[in-house]
């Protein structure tokens, strides 16, 4: 690259320089301050002196306080320890009590006796009824999907049963609402 010294202009001036001794001035004062102690505020030193001291006497007042408590002749003893009280036998004896107990419980014959059936849903549409059929079949229990007329049209249940009492019927439906299966009814009904 070729330069124009032409059109350069004329070089700069410089600074003049400062006097030679002054930089030698500044180090020497730089030295000076390096070498003399740091100077503390009185009024820090003094507060200081003071608390330490009012420290001092507390510990002091302390000390005296419980040298002439045993001057005195108070004799500071461990406290006496009463030794533990017996191990009694068991008190409580309700373990023998349940163990021993019978229970009575009274369970209504006629509500007990008289057979059951469950009815999980009521389609429009025998496919819906299908579905539902097949889910429950899922769950490892047999159902039936019956048609019926009434006064509001055609419907179709889905019914499992008979079941023999209130109790069977009530652990299936538990078992189908673990499995999702959730509205089953169970109604004392005569399918003839």
């Amino acid at each position: 690259m070729a330069v124009d010294y032409a059109k350069r202009g004329a070089p700069k001036k410089r600074k003049p320089a400062a006097k030679k001794n002054a930089p030698k001035r500044a180090a020497a004062r730089k030295n000076n301050s390096r070498n003399a102690p740091p100077q503390i505020p009185f009024k820090a030193l003094f507060i200081t002196v003071i608390v330490v001291a009012v420290f001092a006497s507390f510990l002091w007042f302390l000390k005296s306080d419980r040298n002439a408590e045993l001057a005195e002749g108070t004799v500071v003893t461990a406290p006496s320890l009463e030794p533990l009280p017996e191990f009694s036998a068991e008190r409580w004896q309700y373990i023998e009590e349940l163990e021993n107990r019978q229970v009575e419980v009274e369970v209504p014959e006629i509500a007990e006796s008289q057979r059951r059936l469950m009815q999980c849903g009521s389609f429009r549409s025998f496919a819906d009824a299908e579905t539902l059929k097949a889910r429950i079949a899922m769950a490892g229990f047999e159902s039936q999907v019956r048609e019926t007329h009434g006064s509001n049209g055609r419907w179709f249940r889905v019914i499992l049963g008979p079941f023999e009492n209130l109790r069977a019927a009530q652990r299936t439906n538990n078992q189908l609402q673990r499995t999702g299966v959730y509205g089953c009814q169970i109604w004392l009904w005569n399918l003839d």
